[in-house]
């Protein structure tokens, strides 16, 4: 049985026992079984993700018997949870084959890998193939995808036509791709080999290894003018780029090369480098601060609740003019004494938020007033 790719602590506290390797087997098998009380549905699949990796492959058969079983009101659940980790939905895609409204879920899941997606982009169903249709993010990022639906043949000819159009025009021409490359003539009206070559976000990766490959720490002296003009020289060719290369860049990339990308007109791009992998907390905050963050960008950020736990990032939200008010009246309920007083005296905030801010004090001090008087 192979190892189970997951640390143990990706477990709440209360479950690592029933999947600790070291645990008694009866333990291990009440976890199989789903015979925890009190469970989340996230974390229940996660346990019995962790199980079916056990060593003893009658309490493994059991996981997955278990997983397959479940009720769709909980598995549901559990696939509508941002805070599933890619390896539990890449094995819960394989417990749900031929379920369409479960496997749907999984491809809709913002946390489901790209390898997950053209694994099941050559054989899912018709409705299905429009749903890997529609991101379009991940068509471009991650060629096999679009490969993959070229190759089903459940679908529609539409569907493959307008995946393929969308990727030319956005600059994703395969030309091993027959699909593509009629898509391309379709478009563009020329033969896609006659074409001369685009930089690609491999091509500079590999020529500015040292400045694209690592998250360098800030330069404690001044830069050369040899240095200076070699950033300029990346800033001019990633602008010059396709849209589905400066997506592969802003996913690859390092924070330099996601800084000019954020900036990007187009939004695939754009949020292609805020959700990198390689993104730092330290950006998102910047991005939460920024009145020029892109709204999309900005959605994505106060709609992630692993972000939100900072209580940093939740003040920045609610001191930026971009966030919808709702969200914003929303954060300013959970914020500190001191930060709402200096709410209430910023001019720089939205008026609406300011004048909450100095309501909600008001009232503070009224009810403080009160209690003093009895």
């Amino acid at each position: 049985m192979a190892e189970c790719p997951l640390p143990l602590d990706a477990l709440p506290k209360p479950l690592q026992k029933h999947a600790d390797p070291k645990a008694p087997p009866a333990l291990r098998s009440m976890g199989a079984k789903g015979l925890v009380p009190a469970v989340a549905p996230a974390d229940l699949v996660t346990l019995l993700f962790f199980l079916s990796h056990d060593a003893d492959e009658a309490i493994a058969a059991t996981a997955i018997r278990t997983a397959e079983g479940l009720p769709d009101k909980i598995t549901g659940v559990a696939l509508r949870d941002e805070g599933l980790t890619p390896p539990v939905l890449d094995w819960l895609a394989d417990r749900f084959t031929g379920k369409d409204a479960t496997l749907e879920l999984v491809l809709l899941n913002p946390q489901t890998s790209d390898q997950t997606v053209a694994r099941l982009a050559p054989v899912v169903s018709q409705p299905l193939a429009d749903i890997v249709r529609q991101n379009e993010l991940r068509l471009l990022r991650h060629d096999p995808i679009i490969r993959g639906l070229c190759q089903n043949p459940n679908a529609l000819a539409s569907t493959v036509d307008g995946a393929c159009d969308f990727c030319v025009r956005n600059g994703l021409t395969l030309l091993d791709v027959p699909q593509l490359v009629e898509a391309h003539k379709r478009v563009h009206g020329v033969d896609p080999v006659a074409r001369p070559p685009e930089d690609s976000a491999a091509a500079l990766m590999a020529e500015f290894q040292q400045e694209l490959a690592e998250d360098q720490a800030p330069l404690l002296r001044a830069e050369t003018e040899e240095e200076k003009s070699r950033k300029l020289t990346i800033t001019q060719r990633i602008l010059k780029m396709s849209v589905s290369e400066k997506i592969k860049l802003a996913t690859l990339g390092n924070k330099e090369a996601r800084t000019i990308l954020l900036r990007d007109a187009n939004k695939l791009v754009s949020m292609a480098a805020a959700t990198s992998p390689r993104i730092t907390e330290g950006e998102i905050a910047t991005l939460a601060t920024s009145r020029t963050t892109n709204a999309d960008v900005l959605r994505y950020i106060y709609t992630n609740r692993d972000f939100l736990r900072s209580y940093g990032l939740r003040l920045a939200l609610v001191k930026n003019p971009k966030v919808p008010l709702p969200t914003a009246l929303r954060f300013l309920q959970g914020l500190q004494e001191r930060d709402v007083k200096e709410l209430a005296r910023d001019r720089n905030v939205p008026q609406t938020v300011s004048a909450q801010a100095k309501a909600y004090m008001m009232k503070r001090e009224a009810a403080q007033k009160g209690r003093s008087e009895k």
